[in-house]
C-alpha cells in the first residue's frame, strides 16, 4: 500500500545516519583500551589527590577514541554518498561558505591542544591559546555568527559586522569549556554530551542540515561506545582531549544548525 512504502521511505532515510553512528560507536569501543595502553605509557594518568575523585590512578587521553570515532563515521557518511548514493553531508546552509577542509583542521588542533594538555600539564594560557586558534580556524573557514535576532522588534536580525568573527570565537570557546568544566564525575561529560547530541540531530534532521546530523550522530556514537568505560568506577576519562573535542563540537553542531548565520 501507499502508506507502507511511504514508511519504507522514511526508515531508508535514517538508514545513514544510522550507519554512522554505529561506525563512530565500534571505532571507540574497540579504539578505547588502546587509548588506556597509550595513556599509560604517556602517564597520562590522573593520581589520587585531594582534588580527585578517584582512589585510584585512572588514564585519561579517552578522547582519541571519541576523536577516532569521529573521523570513522565521517569516512562512512562520504562512501555512502559515493558508493550507495547517500545524501551528502558536506553541503552548508546556502547562507553559510564553510570550508569543510578547515574545519576538519580546527578539530584536529583542539583535540591535539587537550592531548598535550592530558600529557605534559599545558599552562592555562597555552591551554587557553590553543582553545583559540582552533575555534579561530572554524571562524576562518566560514563558520560565523554574522546576525543575531533583534530583542526589541519581533522577526528582524541585528547584523554584528567585523564583531561577527570575535563573537563567534568566544561562543566556540565557551561551549568547548562549559563540557571541559564539568568533566569531573565519572560518565558525566560523555553522558550530557550524548543527551545533547541527540536533541541537536532531532533538530538537524527536522532542519535537513546534512553535516550538523552526520556529527552530531557521530556524537551519539562514541560517547555511547566510551561510556561503557567511563561509567562508574571509571577504568579510563575522556581528558581534555575529549571534553574539549565534545564541547566544540557541539557547539559546531549548534551553529550548522542556526540556518540564518550569515
Amino acid at each position: 500500500t501507499p502508506s507502507r512504502w511511504a514508511r519504507t521511505d522514511r526508515m531508508d532515510r535514517f538508514i545513514p545516519f544510522i550507519c554512522i553512528a554505529a561506525a563512530a560507536f565500534v571505532t571507540t569501543y574497540v579504539l578505547t583500551p588502546l587509548a588506556k595502553r597509550l595513556a599509560v605509557r604517556t602517564d597520562a594518568v590522573d593520581y589520587p589527590s585531594k582534588r580527585r575523585i578517584n582512589t585510584k590512578p585512572v588514564p585519561r587521553l579517552g578522547g582519541l577514541a571519541v576523536f577516532a570515532g569521529l573521523i570513522v563515521g565521517t569516512c562512512v557518511a562520504l562512501a555512502g554518498t559515493r558508493l550507495l548514493g547517500w545524501p551528502p553531508i558536506f553541503v552548508p546552509h546556502p547562507s553559510l561558505a564553510i570550508s569543510y577542509p578547515m574545519l576538519v583542521v580546527s578539530f584536529v588542533l583542539m583535540v591535539a591542544t587537550g592531548a598535550a594538555d592530558d600529557i605534559v600539564q599545558l599552562s592555562p594560557k597555552a591551554k587557553f591559546a590553543g582553545q583559540l586558534v582552533a575555534a579561530g580556524m572554524a571562524v576562518w573557514g566560514g563558520l560565523v555568527i554574522r546576525q543575531i535576532v533583534n530583542p526589541f522588534v519581533p522577526g528582524t536580525f541585528i547584523e554584528l559586522g567585523w564583531i561577527a568573527y570575535p563573537a563567534t570565537v568566544i561562543y566556540l570557546v565557551a561551549f568547548t569549556n562549559i563540557i571541559n568544566l564539568i568533566d569531573g564525575l565519572d560518565g558525566l561529560a560523555s553522558g550530557i554530551s550524548c543527551i545533547a547530541a541527540t536533541s541537536m540531530l532531532s533538530f538537524a534532521l527536522l532542519a535537513g542540515r546534512m553535516d550538523a546530523a552526520a556529527l552530531s550522530c557521530g556524537i551519539v556514537g562514541s560517547c555511547l561506545a566510551f561510556l561503557r568505560y567511563n561509567f562508574h568506577p571509571a577504568s579510563i576519562f575522556l581528558g581534555d582531549s575529549g571534553s574539549l573535542l565534545l564541547g566544540f563540537s557541539l557547539g559546531v553542531i549548534s551553529l550548522l544548525n542556526v540556518s540564518r548565520t550569515a
